[in-house]
Parts: structure tokens; sequence; C-alpha cells
């Protein structure tokens, strides 16, 4: 008596497709199988090789050339993770056809690009949401908690830095056409959006930036991208926010992250382990002393797909909270200029 409405729950369950499987996109897609919310109905990559190891985690899976096919195959919700030329076009084709959509970072290279997805989202009605997953760590949550709690005060202060000592991998990266900028679209998406995610998205006064390509001035070049951006954010109430970020730098480890605020009762923040990019430890400071708030192991990496999925898989259309990622492009493009 209970195999058959065991089933019908198993047929419910969303069925996606994903969209490039490199390792971003397989890590994601096994996040949100391992919870069960959803189950993977196609798979789309240029490279057979791609595709092949994607499969491995979901045989069920069709392996399908192109975003239309996955489309034709009667998806519920797709995972892009793509060239970020191609995220606006691929996302407003998916959500004109009535399916959800969670999308690699950054959702557009300019805040018009966004808006353009965000729009063709609420027209659709269909759940929007990008892989800012630095949100789902541990440590952050509880450093939100703490900070909207209004215990550290006012909150006039936040520096913010995401240092990688590599670079992308991909050519496409360092094509201003193709990617829309370098660290900053890269890494400081994340930097602005710990920051205005935070504090509750307040709204920004000023933005100044200033962005470096191997040690030079950028100056604006149309044929190169920025692999060292420093940039200050004046929030509206006067709360500074500052961000550094860069790809290659000698900093003598893999990578240096951290996001502290700073209040007029006390601190929080929140940094890398010994150069790491997955573990992270979260602290409060009142004066000289502090406190732990967080601390590794924290499996945080799909975290926000596997959010996206079980949202998804509740019946959730449209959340109005996607008009945040215009306001994230929107700080983007005033560091860039334009």
């Amino acid at each position: 008596m209970t195999a058959a409405p065991a089933a019908a729950a198993q047929r419910s369950r969303p069925r996606l497709g994903f969209l490039g499987v490199g390792w971003i996109g397989r890590h994601r897609m096994q996040a949100i199988l391992e919870e069960g919310h959803a189950e993977a109905a196609a798979i789309a990559d240029a490279s057979p090789e791609m595709v092949a190891e994607a499969l491995k985690l979901a045989p069920g899976a069709q392996a399908v050339d192109s975003l239309d096919a996955m489309l034709e195959a009667g998806v519920d919700g797709v995972v892009i993770a793509t060239p970020s030329a191609l995220h606006t076009e691929q996302s407003i084709r998916a959500l004109q056809h009535g399916v959800a959509v969670f999308c690699q970072k950054p959702l557009g290279r300019t805040a018009a690009e966004a808006r353009a997805v965000v729009d063709a989202a609420r027209k659709a009605d269909r759940l929007l949401a990008v892989d800012l997953s630095y949100r789902f760590t541990e440590g952050m949550r509880r450093i939100r908690e703490v900070v909207q709690s209004g215990e550290l005060g006012r909150i006039y202060a936040v520096d913010l830095v995401f240092h990688n000592a590599y670079g992308p991998d991909k050519q496409w990266f360092y094509d201003p056409a193709l990617s829309g900028g370098g660290c900053v679209m890269d890494l400081g998406v994340h930097l602005v959006d710990l920051a205005l995610w935070t504090l509750d998205f307040p709204g920004v006064a000023k933005v100044q930036g200033s962005l470096f390509a191997g040690g030079e001035p950028l100056g604006g070049r149309p044929d190169k991208v920025e692999d060292y951006a420093l940039a200050t954010v004046t929030l509206h109430g006067g709360t500074a926010v500052q961000l550094a970020c860069s790809w290659r730098l000698q900093a003598g480890q893999d990578a240096v992250i951290s996001a502290a605020f700073y209040g007029t009762g006390g601190g929080v923040a929140l940094r890398n382990v010994n150069g790491s990019f997955y573990d992270f430890t979260a602290e409060r400071f009142r004066g000289t002393a502090r406190e732990t708030l967080a601390t590794p192991p924290d499996a945080w990496g799909g975290r926000a797909a596997a959010d996206w999925a079980a949202r998804l898989a509740s019946g959730a259309r449209f959340d109005p909270a996607a008009e945040r990622l215009v306001e994230v492009s929107a700080v983007l493009d005033r560091i860039y200029g334009r």
C-alpha cells in the first residue's frame, strides 16, 4: 500500500536540465541530486568527456546537444554553468519557455543584462537564482544573524578581500567582450553581494574603483581585463565598504578571502583557513576578545543550487529577491566606470 504513494512522490520531483557540466556544473549537479529534491533529466555540454562524467552521476539522464533540445525534453528547471557571455541569452530563453533557472554568476555582464533576465523571470513567474554560494557558508549565515540582530550597533565599515593566487584556465575569461570583466566580475561579485546581503541592501550612494592589469592601471583598454582591483562603496547611511580582489597575486598562499564588518558595538569576520578556498572560520569581536561562531568542516559549495532545487520542488515561482541581483550588477558597473 505504501509503494504507490512513494512512486507518485518520486515522479513529482522537478526534472532538471544541466547546461554545462564542467567541474562547477557537475559539482552543483551532485549537490542537487544528493538532496533528492529533483532529478536530472537532460545534460548538455560541448565536451563529450564532460557529458560522460556527468552521466556517471545521473545514468538515467538524456544527453542532448543544445538548450533547445533540453527545453523540448520537457524539463522544469535548467542549471546553467556555461561561459558568462551566454548566461543572459540562455536564461531568458529558458524562462520564456516556462522553465525555472539556476545560473552561475554573473547573471549578466552588465546590470542591463541582469535586468533583462530578472524581467523575464517576473513575466514568466518562474524561480530564478544565481550561484552566490558564499551566502551559504555557515560562517556568513552566522555573521548575517549577528549583524541584523543589531548587537554590533551601527555598522560603519566593511572590509572585503578575495585574492586568488591562480587565474582562470579558460581563455574566454580574458576577453572583455565574453567575460564582461576580470577579477571583479569573477570574484568581486561575491564580495559586493556579501556586503549588501549582510546589511539587507541599504542602497548605494557612491562607488570608486581602481583597476590594474599586469601591475599597470587598466586605463579603459578594451582588449584587457583587470587582474587586480580596489573599490570603495559608500552606502546610504554612510557605511564605507572597501574591497580588493585579484588573480595571480603573490600572496604566499593559494587564496586570501575575508569579509569583516565593524560596528559601534563590536565586529565580526569570516576568514579562510591556511589559504584554503573552502575552509572558513567566523568570529565575533568585542574589544580585544574574540568568540568563534563557525569552524570547518562545512560542505557549503553546493548549497545554493540545492536550495533552489528544494524551493522549485515546493512549487516556488518568481522570487522578488531576484531584484537584488540587478543591484549587485549595478555596483559592478560603477566599479568599471560604465
